[in-house]
């Protein structure tokens, strides 16, 4: 288990019948045990107090899991046990153009190349079915120099054929994380079509998989539709992204699976309690990238709700919380909510979010500066995925003030990247007016990287 560590930021004080509390919680993992016995770290807000620490309880591998060679990690080992599912679009549009097929098997053997040994794995056929390319029979193997070699030459010979059934791919995932149980367990979807099956499977699918695995999905082409594989991402912790080119699918497959394998801790939530007359407004994720947390909450008692935030490695990633709590007379300090880090089930440490009331407008008019930056990345945010619904419902008037809007945040945020690439599907004539014109000929591809990355934000300055 990872040492965690934990800072709130925010601006305490209320006006005279305030009721909304913002605070952003920077959660830190350094990826590795802190002391000889694997304690988790304090999560300490400015001043806050550090309780017990609960020991790890590592669990050795299931007995009796089929493999074909290879072990994993020796007992006692302090790496964790983790398993990994590539689920590789193998249906009959990845031939058109061959190149597409062709950089799939140098991707996924990429992928193989990089898992340490140890390392439980699985590669998926996805078409209209989902069958194993390896190994043969629906089981895990551990990653050896003999079984990615026989990894190798079974991507070697996979080709193109058949239709798209997603929640097929997810299911055999499911199926296939659920023989390590104990495992850190992580897949990396590939597909270049829409998905063939009812929405329903689809969602029937997803919902299942929550919990079991994480999963970043990545497109190729420009014929798969971003809000199922968002769907699929959102639910499962995980990242999306558009391939512009075939060639990109090595660096890309490589770094997902590099940061997978480097995880520690599995099965991290956020616990916010609030006092009675309190309830959380919302809790998301903004750094490294926008996510509602609130779909995955489950409630822990009267006052407490659990937000998943799946597994960690060595990082650190922001939250923006927002508390609505009673107003209260000018002069009174309360506790508006209690943040703590909740692993394996245990809670390990806890920080504090405070109301205090004041007639000093310089006091209560102050936004934390961590507070300000965030919810200008989700207004980006929200502006760019709009404008772009805009522009392709054809409500070209709408698209062009939402994009000239993100164009003006991004600017004003720093965020380079988003404003690079809305460059590539809006005239920016005066950024800081926000002042654009859509541009006539856009790529798709152009606009289909600006939706998957419009909710990766720009980590504010401390």
């Amino acid at each position: 288990m990872g040492a965690f560590t934990a800072e709130v930021y925010q601006n305490e004080y209320l006006p005279a019948g305030g009721t909304d509390v913002h605070a952003v919680v920077t959660v830190t993992s350094t990826g590795r045990p802190d002391g000889p016995d694997g304690l988790a770290g304090e999560v300490s807000p400015h001043g806050s107090r550090p309780p017990d620490s609960p020991p790890t309880h590592d669990s050795p591998p299931a007995p009796g899991s089929p493999s074909a060679h290879g072990s994993p990690p020796p007992a006692g080992s302090r790496r964790p046990e983790l398993a990994e599912v590539l689920l590789l679009d193998c249906s009959g549009s990845m031939a058109n153009p061959p190149e597409k097929i062709a950089q799939a098997r140098h991707a996924a053997c990429a992928a193989v190349d990089c898992l340490p040994d140890g390392v439980w794995f699985a590669i998926v056929r996805g078409t209209g079915a989902a069958s194993m390319i390896y190994p043969d029979s629906p089981h895990l193997v551990a990653a050896s120099a003999v079984t990615r070699e026989q990894a190798r030459l079974a991507v070697s010979r996979m080709e193109p054929h058949g239709g798209t059934a997603i929640g097929r791919w997810l299911d055999l995932a499911r199926a296939l994380t659920g023989t390590r149980p104990q495992a850190i367990a992580h897949a990396l979807l590939l597909t270049d079509g829409q998905n063939g099956e009812l929405a329903t499977d689809l969602a029937a699918a997803v919902a299942a998989a929550r919990g079991r695995f994480q999963c970043d999905c990545r497109g190729i082409g420009t014929d798969w539709r971003v809000a199922e594989l968002r769907l699929i991402a959102t639910n499962l912790l995980g990242t999306v992204d558009a391939i512009g080119s075939p060639n990109e699918l090595v660096a890309d497959f490589t770094s997902v699976v590099a940061t997978a394998t480097s995880r520690a801790t599995d099965r991290v939530a956020l616990r916010v309690w609030t006092p009675r007359g309190a309830e959380v407004g919302f809790l998301r994720e903004v750094s490294p990238m926008l996510r509602d947390l609130r779909a995955e909450a489950t409630t822990s008692d009267d006052h407490s709700v659990d937000y998943p935030t799946g597994a960690w490695g060595t990082e650190s990633r922001d939250y923006h919380l927002n508390i609505r709590v009673p107003a209260r007379p000018v002069g009174t300090e309360a506790l508006a909510a209690r943040v703590s880090l909740v692993i394996d089930g245990r809670e390990t440490s806890q920080a504090l979010v405070r109301a205090i009331w004041t007639d000093d407008e310089t006091r209560s008019t102050r936004v934390s500066a961590a507070v300000a930056h965030y919810t200008g990345q989700a207004e980006l945010t929200a502006s760019v995925v709009r404008g772009l619904e805009a522009r392709q419902s054809g409500d070209e008037a709408t698209a062009t003030l939402l994009l000239g809007r993100g164009a003006q945040l991004a600017l004003a945020s720093g965020n380079e990247d988003t404003y690079r690439l809305l460059q590539k599907v809006v005239h920016i004539d005066n950024a800081t007016t926000g002042t654009v014109r859509l541009k006539k000929n856009v790529k798709k591809i152009d606009e289909m990287v600006l939706d998957t990355r419009s909710t990766r934000t720009l980590r504010v300055n401390r």
